[in-house]
């Protein structure tokens, strides 16, 4: 499990409790079940509606992705191909096609499988190209689902207050119940804000992020791949995909200069 997630998500939640209490706020003063009702209820119908069945019930795996999913480092994907590549110089095919059990990437694996049987290199590319963007649209979907309840939650939210003050005003009559139920108006708009800053847009963020990452990986196993194809010195294959490197290396700094 990579426990900086939620660690993360502990941490701004646990901020937020820590930092009411300090004021003198009581934690009951939060609970709202109504309000809860209103806002996630709320926001989850409004999110499957834009979405298909398939998609929406691909949330469980979207959640333990973010949890668990770890992109394995550039460097260490060189080194499995620039060792293959140098066994199948020395050695042939046959080599690659033993040792196909033994790795451990499905896309890497199938790539090597590709080569194996012969087929033409264009066509190498072509599969694999086809099979990344695909892989890579079905993330970006996963994200947008968090991203389009992060934008729904905050307005849920404020529906909820204002349906809370619409019951404050009806009941305004009675001055001593006042205090209590704007308060609890006001609980919907906190869960709707919160629930989309701490939860729903980190979680799609760190989604598109993965995305982006494996974009890159297979990127450079497919340069990777056909090259060894092509029959290149292991050192220039090397070579040539340490260009990833320096490129993520470049696009990160670019980044935070942005930011």
């Amino acid at each position: 499990m990579n426990f900086i997630v939620p660690f993360g998500l502990l941490l701004a939640f646990f901020s937020l409790i820590i930092g009411f209490t300090l004021e003198g706020g009581s934690i009951s003063a939060l609970i709202a079940p109504s309000a809860a009702i209103i806002v996630f209820g709320g926001t989850f119908g409004a999110t499957i509606v834009a979405y298909s069945f398939n998609e929406v019930k691909n949330i469980p795996n979207l959640l333990k992705m973010v949890l668990v999913k770890k992109i394995p480092p550039y460097h260490e994907a060189i080194d499995q191909i620039v060792e293959l590549s140098d066994k199948a110089r020395r050695e042939g095919l046959l080599y690659i096609d033993n040792q196909l059990d033994q790795i451990d990437d499905p896309f890497l694996r199938k790539a090597m499988q590709l080569v194996v049987d012969g087929t033409d290199p264009e066509m190498v590319r072509n599969i694999l190209e086809t099979e990344m963007y695909s892989a890579h649209e079905r993330h970006e979907v996963g994200a947008s689902i968090f991203e389009s309840a992060g934008g729904y939650s905050p307005t849920l939210g404020i529906i909820g207050t204002v349906m809370g003050l619409v019951h404050v005003l009806g009941s305004i009559s009675d001055p001593d119940s006042l205090g209590p139920a704007i308060a609890m108006a006001f609980a919907a708009c906190l869960y709707g804000v919160a629930a989309a800053n701490i939860f729903f847009f980190p979680v799609a963020h760190r989604l598109q992020n993965l995305s982006k990452q494996e974009l890159v990986l297979k990127e450079l196993q497919i340069e990777g791949v056909l090259s060894l194809q092509a029959g290149y010195n292991p050192m220039l294959i090397r070579e040539r995909l340490n260009a990833f490197l320096r490129h993520s290396n470049l696009q990160r700094r670019a980044d935070e200069e942005e930011e």
